[in-house]
């Protein structure tokens, strides 16, 4: 478990790596346009680069690394938030902080001092979340550590992040890592389930991948599907999300 961990955390600095900030990657968004910020580096992932500061959160507390100068990293804060942190997402100078009792928004109009601007809470669960412009999406699943027995997809309206809204749930099998596509989320669950979200409060079911996974990556037409065993890497079309390419698997 060790290596696998490793290797996928190794593989998520590959991918943030090449653009240098989480929030400006680009891809083609299901109908032929651009969206920017989507298909960061995983609804898993424990870092984020924005600009030239990395965040990183540990089960406690938000840590704050100034790359200034990229060859001497410096820790300039630690912001404490509670307890069972366990995902970080950035997105729109905000960062979108998943917990095992709820979602928590920082502000990044300061990047050294972010600041909570709202805060949602839920069961005890374990809890991925990916964001887009209006609204964020978040995976509650059960097991051994997180407590409750909740599969839920909850979609939340975060025009505005001081004023999170649940507009959306809908109980799943087991879900974990999601991912955005444009106007299409994938979500991890006994299949990877895909979902048309151009109305975020009536999702439309709009297909499905035969895989097991824990989370996906999304960075410009590819999807990267990380599992216990491996990761497996799929072509996405983005004029028509029904015709999805198998290209390549990595055995852990």
């Amino acid at each position: 478990m060790k290596n696998r961990i490793l290797f996928y955390a190794a593989f998520l600095c590959l991918l943030i790596g090449c653009s240098g900030d989480g929030s400006s990657d680009t891809v083609t968004n299901g109908e032929g346009g651009i969206d920017k910020g989507d298909g960061q580096g995983g609804s898993l992932a424990v870092f984020a680069l924005v600009g030239d500061y990395l965040y990183t959160v540990d089960r406690t507390n938000l840590n704050v690394f100034s790359l200034a100068i990229e060859s001497e990293p410096v820790k300039v804060n630690t912001v404490g938030i509670g307890n069972d942190i366990e995902t970080l997402f950035a997105r729109d100078n905000f960062l979108y902080i998943g917990s095992q009792d709820g979602m928590y928004i920082y502000s990044l109009a300061n990047p050294e001092s972010p600041v909570m601007v709202s805060a949602v809470q839920h069961f005890t669960a374990c809890d991925p979340v990916v964001a887009n412009g209006t609204h964020s999406f978040v995976t509650l699943h059960s097991n051994t550590f997180c407590g409750n027995m909740v599969n839920v997809l909850n979609i939340y309206n975060t025009t505005d992040p001081s004023n999170p809204v649940l507009v959306y749930t809908e109980e799943l099998t087991y879900p974990k890592g999601l991912g955005l596509y444009g106007n299409y989320l994938f979500v991890c669950d006994d299949v990877i389930k895909i979902f048309d979200v151009t109305d975020p409060e009536h999702p439309v079911a709009a297909g499905t991948i035969n895989k097991v996974c824990f989370d996906v990556i999304i960075r410009g037409d590819d999807l990267f599907a990380v599992g216990e065993n491996g990761l497996s890497r799929y072509q996405l079309n983005p004029t028509d999300i029904s015709n999805i390419t198998f290209k390549s698997d990595i055995p852990f």
